[in-house]
């Protein structure tokens, strides 16, 4: 699982001033869960992904993943055990996709037949026909196909976790709700700790087993759909679930 123990997080501006980005977390995203984080714009969400695999660092508090605290992990050790995916993908332009989703593996030092192997096993898993999609540039890509490869990356060295920081964001509705279809179907395959980070909550109820709303920093509430919807923690939580329309949220909600 990975846990957050009273984790907090300061930035300091140009001017010197103390931003609170992230203060007091407690939460534990289960093994085996996808677990949405959602909230208001600057809330902390993106910060709270980020500091699972020590891009940022908690300023106090403790991350634990897998039982172990991440400060007290090698980073590479901890990073090749956690799988991220970014919005559009991320991918390297000059890499075809073959490339793309094998360099990890190439990394780590494997023999060229199986990183071969293990690419077109990814790439089936995530509805892109080897033979045809493997030698092509991001580019000759739609952004529907390259967030498919930005998840098979994810998954190259089959992780225990995987961090998403919406990976659906960019795309048009259409084929974001296509993608929320395979997504979900690609995880009852893959069995993996997922915690998503997203600006819909449509997409959060929908691939989130759990939802945690955040606003200002704060873990405001954690449950599920019907949690949240039939017994909200606060106003803020009925307002933002308001403030809902089918779409992206109102961030004059908050």
């Amino acid at each position: 699982m990975i846990a957050f123990d009273d984790v907090h997080k300061h930035f300091h501006d140009p001017d010197g001033r103390e931003i609170v980005a992230v203060r007091g977390l407690d939460l534990v995203v289960r093994t085996g869960e996808t677990h949405c984080l959602i909230g208001t714009s600057g809330c902390g969400k993106t910060t709270t992904l980020r500091m699972v695999n020590r891009l940022d660092t908690p300023s106090r508090g403790r991350i634990l993943v897998g039982g172990q605290n991440v400060a007290d992990a090698d980073v590479f050790e901890l990073r090749r055990n956690i799988g991220y995916v970014i919005q559009s993908g991320g991918l390297f332009p000059h890499l075809t996709v073959a490339e793309n989703v094998g360099i990890m593996c190439a990394l780590e030092g494997w023999p060229r037949a199986r990183i071969d192997a293990r690419v077109s096993e990814l790439l089936d898993l995530v509805a892109l026909q080897p033979s045809e999609f493997g030698a092509r540039l991001p580019s000759e890509l739609s952004g529907g196909q390259q967030q498919r490869v930005g998840v098979a990356r994810a998954l190259a060295l089959d992780p225990d976790y995987v961090l998403m920081d919406e990976p659906f964001g960019a795309l048009d509705p259409i084929t974001r709700t296509q993608l929320h279809a395979e997504f979900g179907g690609l995880l009852e395959q893959v069995h993996k700790t997922v915690l998503l980070v997203t600006h819909d909550l449509g997409e959060a109820f929908s691939l989130g087993d759990r939802v945690t709303l955040m606003h200002r920093g704060e873990l405001v509430q954690t449950g599920t759909r019907d949690d949240l919807v039939s017994n909200p923690a606060t106003p803020f939580v009925s307002e933002f679930l308001a403030s809902f329309d089918g779409g992206t949220l109102d961030d004059a909600s908050r």
